[in-house]
């Protein structure tokens, strides 16, 4: 079938977590460069409205509530019945799951492609591997634009979120309540979706001890589920009772995570979806890998720094760790405090002054990488 390249309506689809969601956003983009007058959608999950529905590259966002209302198999259907009226002549899928993949397929569109599970690919016009292991998530993306719809202009302008007027207030309001006008705030996101690829607590508290004995704030950020991992960090810190210690775990909506974030002097994180959102926001990043592939995942901006585990069995992907005793995240365990804070006082030392106001340089977007390894 050969590839139309006049497409009029498009339609975008991302139904997971935070960080994949951040990553299409270049996708975005790039089909408005190259499509100025269609009508682009973007189909994502109702609670990360936040993240995407103020992207000025698109016209509409479509949001499906996966653990709610749409959760069902007759509303399900309804769901992609609706879809199927909008008759899209153009259907992107960038995320291999299930539900993704059968919106996709059922669409109705004139061209369905990107990845897709088995069974489902049958109806894909057509279907490209995702090589995340290879490549990073987003120019794998590039891939499908590039092999599956004939767009040879990229218009890579890195990660974008465009933030609610009204989480824009609160979080100014949230600022100026805990801290001063002229602190300098480190944000920690010591929380992930995997345990395999969380930094140690302890460490996280040591760097957090040597921030707030130089007179700088920390400020804990996660969801609710990283509620008991935030205090059981805290816990373990010398500085446990400082006033420069604010915890806004669970506590504030993306939109007021992206407004607080942009406003810190750097982002101490894991591999995580805050991670994606403090890139976007231009934040200064430094984060650890032990399970994740670090050609997939590293934060998309050049001045930032992946610290890579010497460990051999990186990238495992693997959710858990399988070894016992002292062995079992080694691959975190040896990510040391020291190598770490090197990294956090060089990137201070030079960008701290441009907090909340950081600019973004386009097309600068491959991080620095330390491997341990190597060290």
């Amino acid at each position: 079938m050969s590839i139309t390249r006049d497409y009029k309506n498009i339609l975008v689809i991302n139904l997971m977590h935070i960080g994949d969601l951040m990553l299409v956003t270049p996708v975005l983009r790039t089909l408005r460069t190259n499509y100025p007058k269609a009508r682009i959608s973007l189909l994502a999950d109702k609670k990360l409205a936040d993240l995407v529905q103020y992207n000025r590259h698109i016209d509409e966002c479509l949001l499906i509530d996966k653990k709610g209302r749409d959760d069902s198999l007759p509303s399900f259907i309804k769901y992609i019945w609706g879809i199927r009226k909008k008759k899209f002549d153009l259907v992107i899928n960038l995320h291999r799951n299930e539900r993704a993949s059968a919106i996709a397929a059922f669409s109705g569109a004139d061209r369905i492609v990107g990845y897709a599970k088995p069974g489902f690919a049958l109806l894909f016009d057509q279907v490209l591997p995702n090589l995340k292991a290879v490549k990073h998530q987003i120019h794998s993306h590039f891939d499908v634009l590039e092999q599956t719809v004939g767009i040879d202009r990229i218009d890579d302008g890195g990660l974008e979120m465009w933030l609610p007027e009204a989480a824009v207030r609160s979080a100014a309001k949230i600022w100026q309540e805990n801290f001063a006008p002229d602190k300098k705030v480190v944000a920690f996101n010591i929380g992930a979706s995997w345990k395999t690829k969380r930094w140690i607590d302890t460490y996280f508290a040591r760097c957090a001890d040597e921030l707030l004995a130089k007179g700088y704030g920390v400020a804990f950020f996660g969801g609710p589920m990283d509620t008991e991992l935030v205090e059981d960090c805290i816990a373990q810190m010398k500085h446990r009772d400082s006033s420069d210690i604010k915890v806004f775990t669970g506590k504030v909506s993306l939109g007021e995570l992206g407004a607080l974030l942009k406003k810190c002097a750097l982002f101490l994180t894991t591999d995580s979806g805050p991670m994606h959102v403090g890139v976007s926001q231009n934040v200064p990043v430094v984060t650890m890998f032990g399970a994740s592939p670090v050609p997939g995942f590293y934060p998309y901006d050049a001045r930032d720094v992946l610290i890579k585990t010497p460990e051999p069995c990186h990238p495992c992907g693997i959710h858990e760790c399988p070894k016992q005793g002292a062995d079992n995240m080694a691959c975190m365990k040896k990510i040391t405090v020291e190598i770490v804070m090197q990294y956090v006082w060089e990137l201070l030392g030079k960008y701290e002054k441009l907090a909340g106001k950081m600019p973004r340089e386009y097309g600068k977007y491959e991080c620095r990488v330390i491997d341990m390894a190597k060290i």
